[in-house]
């Protein structure tokens, strides 16, 4: 799973509407961050791509984008001048999220199943909450806690078996796990109050990172020959799933608390099922059918707000 960095801290919102669509866009991102999961294996398997070049392949392709996006819409840079302390923020926030969270995701990926480095990311509502509640302020509800808990349970009955976990595999998931925690509250924390465009915020932060991940690929790894495929794989991974997806969560977030935001991208553990059954020939099984239930039902648990 991939969580974005929150852009903003800001209050949940008290129009119904605006909350709900922020719901709905962060939905759509996690379906498209959740179809990047079998992209990301054929780009492996198939066309036989270095995990961390791709990953810098992906970013630093999406980076371009988003620039140009800004260029095209005349989005202010400068304006208000930004602060050594809020680009400095920016930067620790792209190599947190960016070259860290994303470099080993990719890793993980590419040393064990996709299912085990989900069961594992999902632990990140839990994590995110207690984070959120020590650093941020946003005490979670106990509807909120209990939600947090049953999507973990949930993701250990899915699961349940064996998950055909490697040592090295383990260990970048488990970076990954706490660099996406450390993103999601980062993230809100450098960004608290400050107004900045969502778009300049999320180009700033993904170049930084993406330019780091592509030094460490270069160090690590050979020079990839891109085949047709896998410069579709990249550009889609850039322009739809990474450069939109993200720019759209950024978004949502200026609406939604970090428990939120994370419930909401534990969806992924569903859609990645899904995804798997009918593009990787991998079906449900009588636990998979359980655990999906009780991943629902958590998530919708951690959308309980406190009233008044």
């Amino acid at each position: 799973m991939a969580t974005s960095p929150a852009t903003l801290d800001s209050v949940p919102s008290p129009h119904p509407a605006g909350h709900r669509r922020a719901i709905a866009a962060a939905l759509l991102v996690t379906l498209l961050w959740s179809s990047s999961w079998v992209l990301i294996r054929v780009g492996l398997d198939d066309d036989q791509l270095p995990p961390v070049t791709f990953a810098a392949l992906r970013y630093m392709a999406a980076a371009l984008v988003l620039w140009a996006v800004v260029a095209a819409r005349r989005v202010p840079v400068r304006t208000p001048g930004w602060s050594a302390r809020e680009l400095a923020g920016l930067a620790v926030l792209g190599v947190v999220f960016y070259t860290v969270t994303q470099g080993a995701q990719f890793v993980a990926i590419a040393h064990q199943p996709a299912a085990t480095s989900s069961l594992v990311l999902s632990l990140t509502p839990l994590v995110v909450a207690l984070v959120g509640a020590v650093l941020l302020g946003e005490r979670p509800t106990r509807a909120q806690l209990v939600g947090g808990c049953v999507v973990a349970a949930g993701a250990a009955v899915y699961f349940a078996g064996s998950l055909g976990a490697t040592r090295v595999g383990i260990v970048a998931v488990t970076i990954a796990l706490c660099a996406n925690v450390a993103g999601s509250v980062l993230g809100r924390h450098v960004n608290r109050g400050t107004g900045r465009p969502a778009l300049v915020v999320t180009a700033i932060s993904m170049s930084v990172g993406a330019l780091l991940l592509g030094a460490v690929g270069l160090a690590a790894e050979d020079l990839p020959r891109l085949s047709a495929r896998a410069i579709v794989i990249v550009v889609w991974l850039a322009v739809v799933n990474t450069a939109l997806a993200f720019t759209l969560w950024n978004h949502a977030l200026r609406r939604l608390t970090a428990v939120e935001s994370a419930g909401i991208n534990n969806l992924m553990l569903i859609q990645i099922a899904g995804l798997a059954w009918v593009f990787l020939d991998e079906p449900l099984g009588a636990a998979g059918a359980l655990g999906v239930v009780l991943v629902s039902v958590g998530v919708y648990l951690t959308q309980r707000r406190r009233r008044g």
